[in-house]
């Protein structure tokens, strides 16, 4: 599938699918309903639309995954990571703040600063400097 490249920024077709590992050098904005079938490695930040999914891990600097998506492998990211509502990930690693939205699933979630949680999830182990729930 075609990836299109203004500046940093790279941007893929609607709906597009990859085969294999891809790697992403600047900012990458995932349209809804986009699939990665390997690992996803952005230098820059993740901007995922709604309902994309990719089978192994992602690694960037900043992630924003949109609702419904789902990744099977850890989510790896440098600084902030916010997931939006009924996400599903294998789990998260952050060296920022980590922001879960209600209906996420995930697995580990580790964060060097605070874990904000708005509404109910679902998770393994809840690691940060400042856990806190939001609302119920």
């Amino acid at each position: 599938m075609r990836i299109y490249k203004q500046k940093t920024t790279y941007l893929a077709e609607p709906g597009s699918f990859f085969e294999g590992n891809v790697q992403i050098h600047g900012d990458f904005l995932v349209p809804q309903r986009t699939h990665f079938w390997g690992r996803l490695v952005v230098n820059g930040t993740l901007e995922m639309g709604p309902e994309c999914s990719v089978e192994g891990p992602v690694v960037c600097k900043n992630a924003i995954i949109g609702r419904d998506s789902r990744i099977k492998g850890p989510l790896l990211v440098d600084e902030n990571a916010t997931i939006c509502d009924r996400v599903h990930l294998h789990s998260i690693e952050a060296g920022g703040d980590i922001v879960l939205r209600p209906g996420v699933m995930v697995g580990d979630v580790k964060a060097e600063n605070s874990v904000l949680i708005y509404g109910k999830i679902t998770s393994g182990t809840l690691v940060g400097r400042n856990v806190r729930i939001i609302g119920d």
